[in-house]
């Protein structure tokens, strides 16, 4: 059994079991829902700057960076390190 953090996209959702292609049984979780986020701002990329440094900064959560890779659609935070400008969505009230 997996246990997530308090704030986890993944906490509240069902495991099920699929079977791969070499009909083992691996157990998934289905996608954590898009919490479909207002957007706070633009936020122009600097070299070293990481999602989880300015998802503290903007969201008061540096466990947060996920939201903001998903704002930018990004399926990994390593994505966005090349883009110029990352959309900084609004922080939770």
């Amino acid at each position: 059994m997996t246990v997530y953090d308090e704030k986890s996209r993944y906490k509240n959702l069902t495991p099920f079991t699929v079977q791969d292609g070499r009909g083992r049984q691996t157990p998934v979780l289905p996608p954590a829902r898009n919490p479909g986020e207002e957007l706070l701002g633009i936020h122009a990329l600097r070299e070293g700057e990481r999602l989880d440094h300015l998802a503290a900064k903007y969201l008061q959560d540096p466990a947060g960076f996920w939201r903001i890779a998903q704002r930018n659609d990004a399926m990994h935070p390593e994505q966005l390190t090349e883009q110029l400008e990352i959309e900084i969505p609004r922080k939770k009230r």
